[in-house]
């Protein structure tokens, strides 16, 4: 049986001018934050952690 190779966790941070454009992203009609997410590969958590972040809408 083969293992596969331990995954490094890489610990991002976001400028809030980043954070701020990935949320406008997903008010997008027609847009999900899932889709947002998977383009910046990062969790759906956090981009609704900043949606709820009156700085970032």
């Amino acid at each position: 049986m083969e293992l596969g190779l331990a995954r490094k966790r890489i610990r991002r941070s976001w400028s809030d001018e980043e954070k701020r454009s990935i949320c406008l992203q997903t008010l997008v009609p027609g847009v999900s934050v899932a889709q947002v997410a998977l383009r910046y590969a990062m969790n759906v958590n956090l981009i609704f952690k900043g949606l709820k972040d009156p700085r970032f809408t």
